[in-house]
């Protein structure tokens, strides 16, 4: 399934300065592995040691965030929109 990929901007360094990025991929895991296929670095900002979602990221499928789907496993569909965005803290 091809998807579009919204990228923050920290993270644009691994994407050549580009917003938005295309990805393929059935779940969200895939998608993250062909991202890092393609722009080699961005997986180990998303992702912890243990493979699993970076605790201050926040990623969606279309307006779904992914923690109160099924995670990595969450469903990709074709032309879906996927957003990380990493948390902000301050106060």
């Amino acid at each position: 399934m091809s998807v579009t990929v919204r990228i923050p901007t920290i993270l644009r360094t691994y994407t050549g300065g580009r917003a938005e990025v295309p990805a393929e991929g059935a779940n969200l895991a895939e998608v993250i592995a062909d991202l890092e296929k393609n722009h080699t670095g961005i997986a180990a900002r998303v992702l912890d040691d243990q493979g699993k979602l970076r605790r201050f990221v926040n990623v969606y499928v279309n307006d779904d965030d992914v923690r109160f789907e099924q995670g990595l496993e969450t469903a990709t569909p074709d032309g879906a929109g996927v957003s990380i965005i990493p948390a902000v803290a301050g106060g």
